[in-house]
């Protein structure tokens, strides 16, 4: 891949930040942000890479989630929150997040680096997005970072709750049914077993009390109920929701 010229460096930073909702005082800054360790041995003049903003970032990042829960859950258990908090600030959420951005295709990456995928990589994308962050929050402040971040995720609850459902759905349908039902409401029952020995198939379902609210079925008993416990929680999420018609 041909290095791009300044103009193309200069038209690309443009674009993202008006993709990112902020305009830079300071655009070295987010051109380092992007800036992957791979690229500075063969690229001397391009001045740092990203991870000094990527340690700041995250911390940054962390306060600004931290606090938006803090306030907008006034109701949850500390650790109820720092689940959340983990899940809003790490991993496949940054990375996803890094993409919708399109901070992929900014990245400043070196030959042997692009080749191999590093612009994909979620490693390389979580950094990036964290320095994004730690960027901005040197170019401005506190409260103008906290706009810009809070501007991306948009409404916590609408993506934690999926994310929550989907990494431990037995665990959500617990919280949701214990407040009102008690501790011991929810049961998993093996309503079938098909299939060989070494390949057979558990249907189990999962009952509040005698109502039977979601089945699931997978190749072992604990698939089974997490697949059960994810249907439960659509039954339960459509009757908070109300009727749509």
């Amino acid at each position: 891949m041909p290095a791009p010229d300044s103009d193309s460096i200069s038209a690309a930073l443009v674009a993202l930040q008006q993709r990112i909702g902020y305009q830079f005082r300071s655009p070295a800054l987010l051109l380092e942000a992007l800036t992957h360790g791979s690229y500075l041995p063969e690229n001397a003049e391009a001045g740092a890479h990203n991870q000094r903003l990527e340690f700041l970032g995250d911390a940054v990042l962390h306060f600004i989630i931290t606090d938006a829960l803090y306030r907008d859950s006034t109701t949850e258990r500390e650790g109820i929150l720092t689940r959340r908090r983990a899940i809003l600030s790490k991993g496949e959420f940054l990375t996803r997040l890094a993409r919708d951005l399109g901070l992929d295709a900014c990245l400043r990456l070196n030959k042997s680096e692009e080749d191999a995928g590093g612009r994909g990589r979620a490693s390389i994308l979580e950094d990036a997005f964290e320095a994004v962050v730690g960027a901005i929050y040197l170019d401005s402040d506190l409260p103008t970072t906290r706009g810009v971040v809070l501007g991306w995720y948009g409404p916590l609850a609408d993506r934690v709750l999926p994310a929550e459902d989907a990494e431990n759905p037995k665990g959500r349908l617990q919280e949701l049914v214990q407040p009102i039902h008690g501790n011991v409401a929810l049961r998993y029952e093996v309503l079938s077993i098909s299939g060989p020995r070494h390949a057979c198939e558990y249907e189990v379902g999962v009952f509040l009390n005698d109502q039977k609210l979601g089945v699931g079925r997978g190749t072992s008993k604990k698939v089974a109920e997490e697949l059960a416990a994810r249907a439960a929680l659509t039954v339960l999420r459509e009757k908070e929701s109300g009727p749509t018609g």
